[in-house]
């Protein structure tokens, strides 16, 4: 039996439509709101139909020195053909940051499962 960890891909997003993209500053103003945008497929779409999308995308965060990350939000696209609206996945999210650390985003594409991806912050 796997563990779940073992489930979780990882992929250059320019080359791959599942990986999720973390934007934003890599420097982030210490204390101050800042912008994260998560999304999947930048450079090349995700399909987003009833028969093969994006579920969801969580964002975490991981201070440096933390044992734990800490759990900034869950992103459902719950829209999948229903009344022919499909959605895009894609999510932002406004942080204060005390300490430098990982930004980590996981996506559930509902036929190739679970992928990850990460960015290091720093602060200013």
């Amino acid at each position: 039996m796997s563990k779940l960890t073992e489930l979780v891909q990882t992929a250059d997003w320019k080359l791959e439509k599942h990986a999720p993209v973390i934007e934003c500053a890599s420097v982030a103003p210490a204390g101050e709101p800042f912008e994260v945008l998560v999304s999947v497929g930048k450079e090349i779409p995700h399909p987003n139909t009833l028969e093969h999308h994006i579920a969801w995308i969580d964002l975490y965060f991981q201070p440096e020195g933390a044992k734990f990350p800490i759990h900034v939000g869950h992103f459902a696209f719950n829209a999948h053909g229903e009344s022919e609206t499909f959605t895009h996945p894609a999510a932002r999210s406004t942080l204060k940051l005390t300490k430098p650390g990982v930004l980590y985003a996981l996506s559930m594409c509902n036929i190739h499962g679970l992928w990850e991806s990460s960015m290091t912050i720093a602060l200013a």
